[in-house]
């Protein structure tokens, strides 16, 4: 017996989405937002043209996921390098365009029963900023389907320096570092996203072949998929022929046919079969 459709998919979706198999979609999808830049170059037009066409993007995207039951996707919206090493003149445009985004999309949000949360150095974002997201957060800590994380002024290296020192104040205020006992789920448990399973899919926009700092820890045993699409011109029925993509792989995390699947089947939503 075929599957129910969810609704809300466009024609070429439901073609895509028919041969899925829904018992074994990805709990946690992460997603590498790149070519915002090259986009707008090709139309000769500047940088934040690029960032404000990738809105759309996102939004349906989020929508797609939360419509097919995908338990958790996290976005890479904004690099502590993006932080440091853009010019302030297209910082300060990110920072309005999130500010915006936040308030425009609580609606949509809640519509698709998604909550909203947030990884990253958040306190070293503006001020204002920082009380838009709160506000956002917890205008969406109600709903029960898909987690939608935004990475903010995020670093994996700089989140597992952050892990190493959470573990060493706990320490310290119980009992001494004598009793540290560090292993994979003591960080896993110091990490920003101690709330979400490991990644099992990770998606990279514009062609690039690599992982820029992102979830480093967390993607040791997620599948890759690049397409070289731009960010701007990505669409729920991309996210879609990824998910299709992830379906054909065998996942084996080291093992023989999937025998070393069991650890890491915790989490929102189906271990893969």
């Amino acid at each position: 017996m075929q599957a129910r459709v969810p609704a809300g998919l466009d024609r070429k979706e439901t073609e895509i989405y028919r041969q899925l198999d829904p018992e074994r979609l990805p709990r946690h999808i992460a997603i590498i937002m790149d070519g915002n830049g090259r986009w707008a170059k090709r139309r000769h037009m500047p940088r934040v043209a690029g960032h404000r066409a990738g809105v759309a993007a996102v939004r349906s995207t989020v929508e797609t996921a939360a419509r097919i039951g995908v338990g958790a996707l996290t976005l890479y919206a904004f690099s502590e390098e993006n932080w440091k090493k853009r010019p302030k003149s297209e910082v300060d445009f990110l920072m309005r365009l999130l500010s915006r985004y936040l308030k425009a999309e609580v609606p949509t949000l809640n519509e698709n029963n998604i909550r909203l949360e947030y990884i990253g150095r958040q306190h070293e974002l503006p001020e204002d900023v920082q009380e838009r997201m709160a506000w956002a957060r917890q205008s969406t800590a109600h709903n029960t389907g898909t987690v939608l994380t935004l990475a903010l002024n995020y670093s994996a290296r700089s989140e597992l320096v952050d892990a190493f020192r959470s573990m060493a104040n706990a320490a310290s205020q119980n009992g001494g570092f004598e009793h540290l006992r560090i292993d994979e789920d003591t960080v896993g448990r110091h990490l920003y996203t101690s709330h979400l399973p490991d990644p099992d899919l990770v998606v990279r926009t514009s062609g690039e072949m690599r992982l820029s700092n992102f979830l480093l820890w967390q993607l040791a045993y997620a599948e890759i998929y690049v397409t070289p699409t731009l960010w701007p011109d990505f669409r729920g029925l991309h996210l879609l022929e990824a998910v299709a993509e992830y379906q054909k792989r065998e996942r084996r995390y080291g093992g023989l046919n999937g025998d070393a699947r069991g650890r890491l089947g915790d989490g929102l939503g189906k271990a893969d079969k």
